[in-house]
Parts: C-alpha cells; sequence; structure tokens
C-alpha cells in the first residue's frame, strides 16, 4: 500500500473516537451492513465521522489492505480497528460496544 493511501487512512481514523469505513453516507448508506451499523451507533447515540468508501477506490481497497480485513464496513474506536457489521451487532447485543466507547 502507498504511503499517501496509509497516511489518508491514518488521518481518517484519528479524525473521530469512533471511525466508520461505509458504503454511502449515515443519511444515505448504500448497503444493508453499513445500514446495519449505522443503526447500531445511533440507537446507542454514539457521535461517529464515516467515510464512503465508494467515493474513493483507492481508500476503499486500501482499507481493506490496512486491516487485512476484506469487507466493509469497518468500524474504528480510539483508533483501534473492532470489525465489521458481524462483530459490531454482537458487540451491540452483549453491551460490550457501548462498554468499548465509554472506557475510553
Amino acid at each position: 500500500m502507498e504511503d499517501k493511501i496509509k497516511n489518508k487512512i491514518s488521518e481518517l481514523i484519528s479524525s473521530s473516537k469512533v471511525f466508520l469505513f461505509m458504503k454511502g453516507n449515515p443519511e444515505q448508506p448504500q448497503c444493508g451492513f453499513s445500514s446495519q451499523v449505522v443503526d447500531i451507533l445511533r440507537y446507542y447515540d454514539v457521535e461517529f465521522k464515516s467515510f464512503d468508501v465508494l467515493s474513493d477506490p483507492e481508500i476503499r481497497q486500501g482499507i481493506k489492505d490496512y486491516t487485512n480485513w476484506p469487507t466493509i464496513p469497518q468500524l474504528y474506536i480510539n483508533k483501534e480497528f473492532i470489525g465489521g457489521c458481524d462483530i459490531v451487532t454482537k458487540l451491540a447485543q452483549t453491551k460490550e460496544l457501548i462498554k468499548l466507547v465509554n472506557n475510553n
């Protein structure tokens, strides 16, 4: 991965305590999985920033390489990769997600 892409991804992740790489934006998600993660974050009233990977093919592939995780969405809390939709959903069901957000 080019340093330029890696640096851009690091800047995005650092721009908010909770950051979501998704397809579309929170107001108009472009896939069901992205929509589900947005719904979970909103349910818990979590402030977050996001990036629409459909708007930039380099970031779309770069984030997959950055985490070695093949799918979007990808959620970060305190610059740490948490996971995709399935993991976020499971963490929400067990109340661990809100603990991760509130503990740091």
